[in-house]
């Protein structure tokens, strides 16, 4: 079954369409150091979460990829569901290859997620992105903002930094846009923001995990950590064998530096 919003055609991927209770939503796409999709792959993979619906438009980038099969795919964007367990609630997962190509089809994309999280009885929208620094960061800082004052309080901790203004401009893409329109529905809404290196290569997965552990605290989530701390121990190992990562921002010292000495940037 394939219904026509706006530009995108939204396909429905599984058997029927689940009744879920109050989900809470939680974006993740391609952006800076590929935080949010890391991370929402990462727990996509995790908890077993089922394919719902795949987006598809005219106004995804103009490309294909090839897979390990050697064959070709079209860039898409699907919502994904698991069932709550215990503590934990039922969750609607955004995740893909891509995000929209210009301001227009980014927030056609977030009306048409956010019609059909509301068909769902959905609760909350959580984004995840990455805040660019020009330096590998040892232990990246997890930021908080939101729709609400009350929201945002919700989901301070320990190992989040308090306060967002000033260390970042605007919250580009589907990250910021699915806020914004959230908050216009009256849809709670938060965003967590993880530091990353800014260079275009380089895959933000400390700072996934660090936005993976508030959650998997904040959610009951269930998911262990360390097969995430693994990964990272991998990739580490493999970049030593290039590069240190230390050594990475040197040879890059042409990014520039802020009013601090470093640069702080959002791409999304």
């Amino acid at each position: 079954m394939t219904v026509k919003m706006a530009e995108w055609a939204v396909k429905l991927l599984a058997k029927s369409v689940p009744k879920l209770s109050k989900p809470m939503l939680i974006a993740g796409l391609p952006g800076i150091g590929n935080v949010g999709k890391v991370a929402v792959d990462f727990m996509i993979e995790e908890l077993g979460a089922e394919k719902l619906y795949e987006f598809f438009s005219f106004n995804l980038p103009h490309s294909v990829f090839v897979t390990e099969e050697n064959l070709i795919e079209l860039p898409s964007i699907k919502l994904y569901f698991k069932k709550g367990s215990g503590k934990r609630p039922d969750i609607v997962f955004v995740a893909g290859d891509v995000q929209p190509i210009n301001e227009q089809s980014c927030y056609s994309f977030s009306e048409a997620v956010l019609d059909h999280f509301t068909k769902l009885s959905g609760s909350m929208v959580i984004t995840i992105g990455g805040i660019g620094l020009p330096a590998v960061p040892k232990k990246p800082k997890v930021y908080c903002t939101g729709t609400t004052k009350a929201v945002v309080e919700s989901y301070k901790s320990i190992s989040i930094e308090p306060k967002l203004y000033g260390v970042v401009g605007p919250i580009i893409g589907v990250t910021g846009v699915l806020l914004g329109l959230s908050k216009r529905r009256g849809i709670p809404a938060v965003s967590l923001l993880a530091e990353t290196f800014s260079h275009p290569m380089y895959l933000g997965i400390k700072g996934a995990r660090e936005v993976v552990s508030v959650l998997n605290d904040k959610l009951a989530l269930g998911i262990n950590i360390k097969e995430l701390d693994a990964e990272i121990r991998e990739m580490e190992a493999e970049a030593e064998g290039r590069a240190k990562l230390s050594e990475l921002p040197k040879a890059l010292r042409g990014i520039g530096k802020a009013r601090s000495g470093e640069d702080v940037s959002y791409i999304g």
